[in-house]
């Protein structure tokens, strides 16, 4: 029986963690600050800033979420990226993704400060990130790197294939494994024969944006799989070929006419993985506790600096 790896069991015991040195900063100075810039009204965006809000509270992080409208140009999310550089009370600043189609994301991401970058995709940080040097860690990857961790699954020496190759998971995904001495091997839409490639894998990290992608034939016998994806489906003829008819998630399928989807099968990968992330529950929490982790570290050197 393959084990499941509890994205929430790890996030608990980092908030757990978390919470003593909220506190220290509070006694030394002041509380760590957050702020998101929220553009439009793009309805998962919403949810996931009212998670990250809730957590901020929960560890007494201070939050303020910035929500310009629909039409907000390039120049106004510079200007108010500006202002929250300036702001000493500020540790870290998070631009919600996806965009208005008209804001040219690429410069916002320059904009923001690298010490306040709280999601490590500030082009210095990912350089710190190629150098092994400290820095603010992409958070979904780190946040995986925490879960192999903590259920002291060996990295070093053990083959992993990333797929996918985004800036937000996959390029950073890689690099943070072959650290810990994993031989990588990174694939793509466009990577010819990717079953074959991902059946190689001791470690296999699915970050490819496509329901239920990775069918058994993916998976070696006794891999671990992580499922970064999140894929909403509402298509009962899709819904019956990853849940099967009978099964209870189909049966919660008919009642909402939803539901969530990993880029793994999820029957299959439970068939042939020693160990794997659910969704939802897996990778899911892991992203808003490094967060918070990196929004706490800005915090602590900032004030190291300043008493330095």
């Amino acid at each position: 029986m393959a084990k499941l790896l509890s994205g929430t069991w790890v996030r608990d015991q980092l908030f757990e963690e978390l919470r003593p040195r909220v506190e220290e900063l509070r006694r030394r100075s002041r509380p760590p600050g957050l702020a998101v810039i929220l553009a439009g009204s793009n309805p998962a965006s919403q949810i996931y800033v009212r998670n990250k809000v809730k957590a901020c509270q929960e560890l007494g992080i201070v939050s303020e979420t910035h929500t310009p409208p629909d039409s907000v140009s390039t120049e106004e999310l510079l200007a108010l990226i500006e202002t929250l550089n300036r702001r000493e009370e500020i540790d870290g600043i998070l631009v919600q993704m996806p965009l208005p189609p008209q804001v040219e994301a690429a410069r916002l991401l320059m904009a923001v400060a690298p010490e306040k970058d709280v999601d490590g995709f500030h082009p210095l940080n990912m350089g710190y990130l190629v150098t092994g040097r400290p820095g603010p860690r992409a958070c979904t990857p780190a946040g995986i790197l925490e879960m192999l961790r903590r259920y002291e699954i060996p990295i070093q020496g053990r083959r992993a294939v990333v797929l996918g190759r985004s800036d937000i998971v996959g390029k950073p995904m890689a690099l943070l494994l072959m650290h810990e001495h994993a031989t990588v091997t990174i694939c793509h839409s466009r990577t010819r024969n990717l079953a074959e490639e991902a059946r190689r894998a001791d470690i296999l990290v699915a970050a490819m944006g496509r329901p239920a992608l990775v069918t058994g034939e993916f998976i070696q016998p006794g891999a671990v799989v992580i499922d970064v994806g999140i894929n909403r489906i509402t298509d009962r003829e899709e819904a019956i070929r990853i849940f099967g008819a009978d099964s209870e998630r189909m049966q919660a399928f008919d009642r909402t006419g939803s539901a969530l989807v990993g880029d793994v099968h999820p029957v299959e990968v439970a068939e042939k993985a020693s160990a794997y992330t659910p969704v939802p529950g897996g990778v899911g929490p892991l992203t808003i506790a490094m967060l918070m982790a990196n929004t706490v570290e800005a915090a602590e050197r900032r004030l190291k600096a300043c008493s330095g």
